[in-house]
């Protein structure tokens, strides 16, 4: 089975969000699906596999369990295949457990059409107070929960209390593990920032998070009032991103570099 490791959201190698993007010719068994995925170790590996129609199906694991949008494996996997596979297209489609999913490139910049996500006040439960030490200005909910800081240091001087940030399932009552914590501010130099974590699917801190953005765009949107937004993801790699709200759909832009090329040998 082929494999690639993609730095996504960026222009420099070990920068971005590192994501595994296999092309099997049929989908392995979810269990073997799943181990790929921990045995890769990275935050999202990317399953791509074509139909007779020239679409692509698509589904995301983390080492943990398999999840239902993923922004940077879906650049990765759009990245892959325009270098690999679809290297005179500009358009490449995907059918994912978030409905169609539409990559376009210009030049080296990809960008994702993905589904808006609003996000509306909700409780500030005490195990995010607590976990991540600093007071929130308020705390929302859409596909995640998000926490707005007063600022960008504020932001970066977060250090997690993973095991207690865990029991926001629990007190926000959840059914599924699926669901990360987005804490964001007004950017500095750009125009917001943000961190994720989600320690709930194995990912203590993701890199860069193109799902995040689905919210974080028409929440900045409307409090910036500009539809055309710069945004930084403040991890130890760091990424960057440009955002656009669409209303109903986001359009979520970056660049990629490849880091390897290789095959998983799977029994």
């Amino acid at each position: 089975m082929e494999y690639y490791i993609i730095d996504a959201f960026t222009d420099k190698l070990f920068g971005g969000n590192p994501a595994g993007v296999c092309l099997p010719e049929n989908f392995p068994s979810d269990s073997v699906m799943q181990s790929i995925a921990a045995e890769n170790n990275l935050s999202e590996t990317a399953f791509v596999v074509k139909q007779e129609s020239g679409r692509y199906n698509l589904r995301w694991f983390t080492p943990t369990l398999e999840i239902d949008l993923c922004g940077h494996a879906t650049l990765a996997s759009a990245f892959v295949l325009f270098g690999e596979r679809e290297k005179d297209s500009r358009e490449i489609r995907f059918d994912t457990a978030s409905g169609e999913l539409v990559v376009t490139r210009n030049g080296e910049l990809l960008s994702l059409n993905f589904p808006a996500a609003f996000a509306e006040e909700c409780a500030v439960y005490p195990s995010i107070e607590e976990s991540l030490g600093v007071k929130p200005l308020a705390v929302y909910k859409s596909i995640d929960f998000m926490v707005l800081v007063k600022d960008e240091e504020t932001l970066r001087s977060i250090e997690p209390n993973f095991s207690v940030l865990m029991g926001l399932k629990s007190e926000a009552k959840l059914d599924h593990d699926r669901f990360g914590i987005i804490v964001t501010a007004v950017g500095a130099e750009c125009d917001f920032v943000s961190r994720y974590f989600a320690p709930n699917v194995g990912v203590p801190e993701d890199p860069v998070t193109g799902r995040a953005h689905c919210t974080l765009t028409p929440f900045w949107s409307k409090r910036l009032g500009k539809k055309i937004m710069s945004a930084r993801q403040l991890s130890a790699r760091g990424g960057v991103l440009e955002c656009e709200d669409l209303g109903e759909r986001v359009r979520i832009s970056g660049k990629a570099v490849r880091y390897l090329k290789g095959e998983i040998s799977n029994g």
